[in-house]
């Protein structure tokens, strides 16, 4: 078990711990609700690149 100044030493390093850590979301409602909106598109705009790239390769397999 610490004692004396290790402790108070283990106390204050658990402590800048938390505070470094996230505790929650601080955007707004609608600035969060934009950068969803965002990471949707961005991933919208990356399957359809997938599925182009998937359908140019088995119409190029078919050819062969």
């Amino acid at each position: 078990m610490t004692r004396g100044n290790q402790r108070d030493t283990d106390r204050a390093k658990a402590q800048k711990k938390a505070q470094s850590q996230k505790t929650k979301n601080s955007m707004s409602g609608t600035q969060f609700q934009k950068a969803k909106e965002d990471a949707a598109t961005i991933m919208r705009e990356k399957q359809r690149k997938a599925d182009e790239k998937k359908a140019a390769e088995a119409a190029g397999g078919k050819k062969k």
